[in-house]
């Protein structure tokens, strides 16, 4: 399960029978389809065309339309995202749900849990609002049951913030939060292999710390994602923007 989520970071796009001569070629395991398949739905992935299997829609679940076509993101706080990932353990497997600032790139709130559910992202949601202390103009999430599901939906209208799915064929819209799971995998996860989740979580804790406030960014001029999120955050004050402007 560990060699076939590292091959996902590589390319997501292999089926299972693309994945059967691979495993054979490169690594010498003769594995069937019908187990490759098995344990990728245990993981939650699944061939990117296909989208992630973490995101399972609910046909009782109400879909939100997706309001970022032609929207310019300009400041921080004006669009946030959210997402989960499987992650591996010596010992079973855990899930890793994070909130993301577009504009900044910054990390504003994570949790993880050995189950895939609301609670995981309500757990991540509430520690991005606290770390940040505002709150963003949109959320923008897939079509997934966690992320339509009347607990988080109704969370999102509480807190008055506009909710926006990603359609078919939109699963570009999270290369951000895409890109950083590679990061936190090959960098962390991978390297120190935790045993349980209180050690899982320190090891993320201190990883995110370093990705936010220490290392620079080539796309942010250089800056940090806590620079950028708080200099620019600054300078843009309290302007919002409106649905009618997102759709």
């Amino acid at each position: 399960m560990r060699l076939l989520d590292e091959i996902y970071l590589i390319d997501p796009c292999l089926g299972t029978r693309r994945l059967v001569t691979l495993l054979k070629r490169d690594y010498g395991l003769t594995e069937n389809r019908k187990r490759i398949r098995r344990l990728r739905q245990k993981m939650g992935l699944e061939a990117i065309w296909c989208r992630p299997r973490t995101t399972i829609p609910d046909d009782g679940h109400r879909k939100y339309p997706y309001l970022l076509r032609n929207l310019v993101v300009n400041r921080p706080d004006q669009v946030w995202c959210t997402d989960i990932t499987y992650v591996p353990m010596p010992h079973g497997s855990a899930y890793l749900c994070a909130v993301m600032d577009w504009y900044s790139r910054k990390v504003l709130g994570w949790a993880v849990s050995n189950t895939m559910d609301v609670t995981l992202c309500q757990k991540a949601l509430s520690a991005a609002v606290a770390q940040s202390q505002r709150l963003p103009d949109i959320l923008n999430t897939d079509q997934g049951s966690q992320f339509t599901s009347a607990e988080w939906t109704g969370e999102l209208a509480r807190l008055g913030i506009a909710i926006s799915m990603d359609g078919k064929g939109r699963w570009m819209d999270n290369v951000f939060i895409e890109r950083l799971w590679r990061s936190v995998k090959y960098e962390e996860i991978y390297l120190k292999e935790h045993g349980t989740l209180p050690e899982l979580e320190e090891g993320l804790k201190a990883w995110f710390v370093r990705y936010n406030t220490w290392r620079p960014h080539q796309a942010l001029g250089n800056q940090t994602p806590q620079q950028v999120h708080e200099l620019k955050g600054k300078e843009t004050g309290g302007y919002s923007i409106t649905i009618e402007k997102a759709a």
